[in-house]
């Protein structure tokens, strides 16, 4: 799948010289009628109505951050930011730190392979996924990290929202169910959430190239690491609008029920410079992520047992 290389390599890409246009060819897209200027309106009637006041904005993302869901909202963007500078890229999108517990792409297993690392037997990682991966990933590491974070960093605002959430929760729950009741109930929203989670998250992500830096353009590094989701009532209402994961990392702050809209511009742009717009059934994208794993497992053995 990836053809990147670590920072040395890079270096040679980086010094290949880049095109050159006279002012005149670049004159030529000042027209009203340039194709560039007509989607960039359209984009913009699109968006416009997103934009909001700074003040709202911390308030609202920290009533959905910590106090509605007991998440932080400072952790969520720092993550979730290099995500979408760098997707799919190793030691800069925190998205594909497996931390041992999976490899990832065809580079990474062949490595882990090479240098003998078996942390798990990554062969059947297809198969332990079922037990790991979704049902734990939210319940048990990122309410680990997100706590861990607030402390370390200080986010004391964020924290004080947190367990704002906790504490109206165990006041309306324990008197229901009691404590331990309340704290199996709290955990089994997590896990329901978990699984949603990865498998929406991940059928558009993990299934395509992961690699290392490669240092291509942003808009083909978004691509080649993102796919959609056929558009349907059922895919739009069960994703939340992220079947349309290319829309959503070439604009991330469009409200993500206008990203249908702006799909068909997206389409015409790749079909133009010949870059591959991956579009799949909602079923499909499900089952490629245990073919994925699958494959990326088979690379480690491989490389596992070759001397």
């Amino acid at each position: 799948m990836g053809k990147g290389g670590n920072q040395g390599e890079g270096a040679a890409e980086r010094e290949v010289s880049v095109p050159t246009f006279s002012w005149e060819e670049i004159q030529k897209h000042n027209l009203r009628t340039d194709r560039w200027l007509v989607i960039d309106r359209k984009v913009y009637n699109i968006t416009k109505w997103s934009i909001q006041h700074p003040g709202g904005q911390r308030v609202i993302g920290h009533y959905a951050g910590e106090d509605a869901t007991g998440a932080s909202a400072n952790w969520w963007n720092h993550r979730h930011f290099q995500h979408h500078a760098k997707p799919n890229i190793f030691h800069k999108d925190p998205d594909v730190n497996m931390l041992h517990v999976f490899v990832l792409g065809e580079w990474q297993p062949i490595e882990y392979g090479k240098k003998k690392l078996k942390y798990l037997p990554y062969n059947h990682q297809h198969e332990y996924f079922f037990l790991i991966g979704p049902p734990l990933l939210i319940p048990m590491y990122f309410q680990y990290q997100i706590i861990m974070t607030m402390i370390v960093h200080k986010n004391w605002v964020d924290l004080a929202w947190a367990v704002s959430y906790y504490i109206r929760f165990f006041i309306t729950y324990i008197p229901f169910y009691g404590i331990l009741g309340a704290l199996l109930f709290l955990n089994f929203i997590r896990f329901l959430e978990s699984h949603w989670f990865v498998w929406v998250t991940q059928m558009n992500h993990i299934v395509m190239e992961i690699d290392q830096e490669a240092y291509r353009d942003w808009f083909s590094s978004q691509l080649t690491a993102t796919c959609n989701v056929e558009q349907s009532f059922f895919n739009d209402w069960f994703s939340g609008h992220l079947n349309f994961q290319i829309e959503h990392h070439l604009f991330p702050t469009m409200p993500r029920h206008n990203l249908h809209k702006i799909a068909p511009l997206v389409k015409s742009l790749c079909a133009k410079h010949g870059i591959e717009y991956q579009e799949k059934p909602l079923l499909r994208a499900l089952l490629d992520i245990i073919r994925s794993l699958k494959k990326s497992g088979k690379l480690w053995l491989d490389a596992y047992l070759h001397k």
